[in-house]
């Protein structure tokens, strides 16, 4: 009988991560990146198209699962048809899921669409609140859209739209953990100025597209790779 060759095990050193900062350096760190976005993506905004508060309401809520892109093509026809809320609400729920149906999930979203503009014709007059509070009453409405209308259709920084890319971005720069986006919310707010609050998701956002995607981040092309925890590089 021969005896098997033991093996000997060679372990592969890994790459040495740089410490996660805490506290007055976490602050401090939220700087570096704040200063390094503003200048690399000035122009950063927000991708859906409209020209009133109802279109982006509306926009926002067609844009669950599905790509800004896409609900730009879906758009332009849908405010044709149905220019304001009250013609919306006197919309036929088929014949709103004919024009949005390539966003996906287009009963619910006409549901949605259509029980947005009922109420805003019953309770609001026909107009877009500015509050978050009876932003979020309204049907199809989240703290995530009620933030995106507040910060670009009312210019009011009342919080920090949290959706993939921010909770992807905000994980790997060691400003949070976890993938609750009212708890990612609470953890950045305190980490940036409030009048940067909106433009921060726009930063994180076409930071997230160009750079540090999901499956295959650029970390060499990163202007943050310095200074980021998860850098490859």
């Amino acid at each position: 009988m021969v005896a098997k060759k033991k093996v000997t095990k060679v372990k592969v050193p890994t790459r040495a991560k740089r410490a996660r900062p805490r506290g007055a350096a976490l602050k401090a760190h939220s700087a570096v990146l704040l200063d390094r976005l503003l200048a690399e993506y000035p122009t950063a905004h927000c991708a859906l198209d409209f020209t009133n508060a109802y279109q982006l309401l509306a926009a926002t809520i067609l844009s669950a699962q599905c790509t800004d892109k896409r609900v730009n093509i879906v758009t332009p026809t849908l405010f044709a048809r149905y220019p304001n809320p009250a013609a919306l609400a006197d919309a036929k729920q088929e014949d709103v899921e004919e024009i949005i149906k390539s966003t996906g999930f287009f009963r619910n979203k006409a549901k949605s669409l259509i029980g947005m503009a009922t109420a805003l014709v019953e309770r609001h007059g026909g107009e877009v609140p500015a509050e978050m509070d009876a932003l979020v009453k309204l049907p199809g409405v989240g703290r995530k859209t009620a933030n995106v209308i507040l910060g670009n259709a009312f210019g009011r920084n009342d919080g920090i739209v949290v959706d993939t890319h921010v909770t992807r971005l905000s994980n790997r720069l060691a400003l949070t953990t976890g993938t609750d986006a009212v708890k990612i919310e609470q953890a950045l707010i305190p980490l940036f100025p409030q009048q940067h609050w909106t433009m921060l998701s726009h930063l994180l956002i076409e930071h997230g597209r160009q750079v540090c995607d999901a499956r295959k981040p650029l970390c060499g092309e990163c202007i943050l790779a310095d200074v980021c925890p998860s850098s490859l590089v």
